[in-house]
């Protein structure tokens, strides 16, 4: 009866739009005989509903269970209103107004999908931008928020009658799939030579282009976020030529597979480690490989079937299944894994258009395979290695960017303003008590001036994170979520800091959030930095290690409204501190709203500056000076001495004797440099950790419970952990001739022996491990094991890098506690 009939209103938050949620819902409605109508709207998903009480209830319950596979909700809030009498249900076009909703990342390909265009009987036959509502292209090609086909890069495509009657129908699965198209009229492939000639069109000229890598050529492919640049894996002269022409001396090289049982050829694969390669993500994977001898060189391990320049001396491949329809055609076309690298020159962001590329890369590749849908911003591929049976993300690109990051204590924090005055003065006198330093005390006194002029203005509402300079991220904060940005890279070129302010443009555009502050890297250098002081906003400055810190609290979930402090254990290869010098080894205990550096690595030298992170031969010969003194120079066994020439050591002598150009730091990244060159195992880096990489890569077969000596040393504050005792007893390994391997497994376990012993003379329960040396898996797994021997509660990242790419986050926490006067 009609009496009885109640009418829900449903708002649904999250990653909703664009993975089938709308005919989710008209088929559970009228399934359940419920009258109303869906839409999206740019805050999320709307439902109105009538149907009795009974109904109503089975319906929420339904949504929570059977939502499609692919959405996130975040938020489902649900009020009951007077009936206004619906007669049937009904999809309704969608609405605009204040952009919160979540965007979804681009998804490999579902099965479904998969089957039609490897099925000859299918109109998508061969077709490399099949698609639906459950998998293909999102982040990648949407320009504005609502999620519909006029706000995408597909607006120019024209349906045919055949896909524009799947679109409409709420019963077929590409109901409202955006990117939605079929050979008849949608996007098209075509092959070009250098000079931007057509060679091929459609099918040929993907068969053109795996002819010419059988043919050991380059060929640059236009993907879903960007360009690969693809050569045939096996062929090592093709690699080293990538390698040269792409100018990427040694860092390893990603690698596509044609199948899962092609990857398990060459690679040790875990249960976990097959679902990350199959998942809707279909991130790079880190797998270590499976080993064969050379008789010729018996230290000499290679993958099976992989030329040895695709990661050389690496035990790990990094390596991804097919995820676009355009590589899984390619992949069953070659049958054979392939080098998909990005598609730039080292420093430079990826290509996304074909008219750049042509530029940019033809000096690399030989032929280009393109197409004519565009790409609204560059998205690399993402990088997962397993961690303590774990997924731990190293670089956040396609498949997870831009999925918000919920902040439990944000949102308090915003509300905090609305209390009563009493309230606030009885918060803040509790804050008082809590502090445990300044956390901001660095700043300088017209950026305080500045915030204090506008404090009572500002919410943590919409605030913008820059990041830092290597391994960039940018975030913005849109009311309880913070999106953090996909990969942007190492902010070192022109291209690099065009590419970043892009995406922080493109991050207000999309969101029509204009910031209140933006927050940045207390560095003055940094690029992000500098464009912070230049924005003409309030700057917001927060230390790089404490950033960190808060990145790994909230990912954890670890931010609370009683400022309870936890030990974070910051370690990295550079930070700016609070006193000036070059923070790294850190041990800060730290809360929402403040921070007290409590311990860090006894301080060294690096003679030459900015030079000596390429160098660990200089990183040693500074950390080595403070034990010997001058006498280091006459002590010519040494490998770092021996690998300068004598006018090189006398320059590095002056410049240790008067204090020229040695900056002081406490890096834990600069240790595993110098013990990497003492060791000679790495004098001169290519790459970013690739001395700290070589020195983990050496324990292989050693797994020794012995460490070595070290004090800490608490007469002082913050204390000081003194690693002497152990670099002099890893010369006395070095001269009693034991394994490097073994002298790498002691040194790591000794570095763990630090953090328990840290942690138990902090006392707090709480431990986050973070910053780039996390990345790490023996010292990590190792140190995570040995806190919880010790009832300790360790915390590490997942879906948030531990590297500079969680930057961003932390600081955007920062700056919103800073907002919100909880200091």
């Amino acid at each position: 009866m009609l009496s009885l009939k109640q009418r829900l209103h449903v708002t649904i938050r999250g990653a909703v739009q664009g993975v089938g949620f709308r005919p989710f819902i008209y088929r559970l409605a009228t399934e359940l005989g419920l009258v109303g109508w869906v839409n999206n709207s740019a805050q999320g998903v709307f439902v109105d509903v009538e149907g009795t009480q009974a109904q109503l209830q089975n319906f929420l319950l339904r949504i929570e269970q059977q939502k499609p596979p692919q959405s996130i909700v975040q938020s489902l809030e649900s009020k009951f209103l007077a009936p206004v009498g619906y007669q049937q249900f009904e999809i309704r076009t969608s609405t605009g107004g204040e952009k919160s909703a979540t965007i979804l990342p681009d998804l490999a390909t579902c099965s479904d999908c998969l089957r039609e265009i490897f099925n000859k009987s299918d109109r998508r036959y061969g077709y490399p931008f099949t698609n639906c509502t459950n998998c293909g292209p999102r982040f990648s090609m949407i320009e504005a928020l609502p999620y519909d086909r006029a706000n995408t890069t597909m607006k120019q495509f024209q349906m045919c009658a055949r896909c524009q009657s799947e679109y409409e129908n709420p019963l077929d699965r590409r109901f409202h799939a955006q990117p939605n198209a079929c050979p008849e009229c949608g996007p098209q492939l075509e092959l070009w030579d250098r000079d931007g000639r057509v060679l091929a069109l459609r099918d040929r000229a993907l068969l053109q282009a795996a002819a010419s890598i059988r043919q050991g050529q380059i060929v640059a492919i236009k993907g879903l976020g960007g360009f690969h640049l693809v050569v045939d894996a096996r062929n090592e002269a093709a690699v080293r030529r990538l390698r040269d022409r792409k100018q990427r001396e040694a860092k390893p090289l990603a690698l596509m597979y044609p199948s899962l049982e092609s990857i398990q050829v060459s690679c040790q694969v875990s249960e976990l480690e097959a679902s990350l390669l199959r998942s809707p993500q279909a991130p790079i994977v880190l797998l270590q490989r499976k080993l064969e001898v050379d008789s010729a060189m018996v230290a000499q391990r290679t993958a099976f079937g992989i030329a040895p320049s695709v990661a050389p001396g690496n035990p790990y491949l990094g390596v991804m299944l097919p995820y676009t329809p355009l590589h899984h055609l390619l992949m069953a076309e070659l049958g054979f894994p392939i080098v998909a690298t990005s598609g730039n020159l080292t420093d430079e962001p990826i290509c996304i258009d074909e008219k750049e590329a042509l530029q940019r890369l033809s000096s690399i590749a030989e032929v280009f395979l393109v197409h004519n849908r565009p790409i609204a911003r560059p998205i690399d591929d993402s990088v997962v290695r397993v961690m303590m049976g774990r997924e731990m993300v190293l670089r956040r690109a396609r498949g997870y960017a831009p999925l918000p990051i919920q902040v439990t204590g944000i949102g308090e924090a915003g509300e905090q303003r609305s209390r009563g005055a009493e309230e606030q003065r009885e918060l803040g006198k509790l804050g008082e008590k809590k502090q445990l330093s300044a956390v901001f005390t660095q700043c300088s006194a017209s950026v305080n001036c500045q915030l204090s002029t506008v404090n009572q203005q500002l919410t943590p509402d919409s605030l913008l994170a820059v990041g830092a300079q290597l391994k960039n991220t940018i975030a913005l904060s849109v009311n309880e979520q913070v999106f953090v940005s996909q990969h942007i890279g190492d902010l070192a070129t022109v291209p690099a800091v065009n590419a970043f302010e892009k995406a922080i443009a493109d991050f207000q555009q999309l969101y029509q959030v204009k910031p209140a502050a933006i927050a940045c890297d207390l560095h003055p250098d940094y690029s992000s930095t500098q464009f912070a002081q230049n924005s003409g906003l309030p700057v917001i400055p927060v230390q790089h290690h404490y950033a960190h810190v808060l990145s790994c609290m909230a990912e954890n979930d670890l931010i609370e409204t009683d400022n309870k402090p936890v030990l974070g254990i910051a370690w990295d290869g550079t930070g700016y501190g609070l006193d000036g010098t070059i923070w790294g080894g850190e041990f800060l205990l730290a809360t929402e709203t403040s921070f007290e550096r409590v311990a860090h690595l006894r301080t060294f030298r690096l003679p030459g500056g900015e030079k000596a992170i390429k160098e660990p031969r200089r990183v040693a010969i500074g950390l080595l000076y403070g034990i010997f003194g001058e006498e280091l120079f006459e002590m010519q066994h040494l490998a770092p001495v021996q690998a300068f020439s004598d006018r090189e050591l006398g320059i590095l002598q002056t410049m240790l004797q008067r204090n020229l150009n040695t900056p002081v730091t406490s890096s834990m990244g600069r240790l595993f440099d110098a013990i990497a060159s003492i060791l000679g195992l790495r004098q001169q880096t290519q790459f970013e950790g690739q001395a700290a990489m070589e020195l983990e890569f050496a324990i292989a077969g050693f797994d020794p419970d012995e460490r070595y000596s070290f004090e800490i040393l608490a007469t002082s504050s913050p204390a000081i952990v003194d690693l002497l005792p152990m670099v002099r007893e890893i010369l006395a390994d070095i001269r009693c001739g034991l394994p490097l391997g073994k002298i790498s497994a002691k040194l790591h376990n000794t570095l763990v022996e630090i953090v328990v012993a840290v942690a138990k003379s902090v006392g707090e329960e709480n431990i986050v491990l973070t910053g780039g040396c996390f990345q790490n898996k023996y010292l990590t797994e190792r140190a995570i094991k040995r806190l919880q021997a010790e009832n300790f509660r360790p915390y590490w990242h997942q879906r948030v890098p531990p590297n500079d790419g969680g930057i961003a986050l932390g600081q955007i926490v920062a700056a919103t506690f800073r907002l919100s006067n909880r200091k």
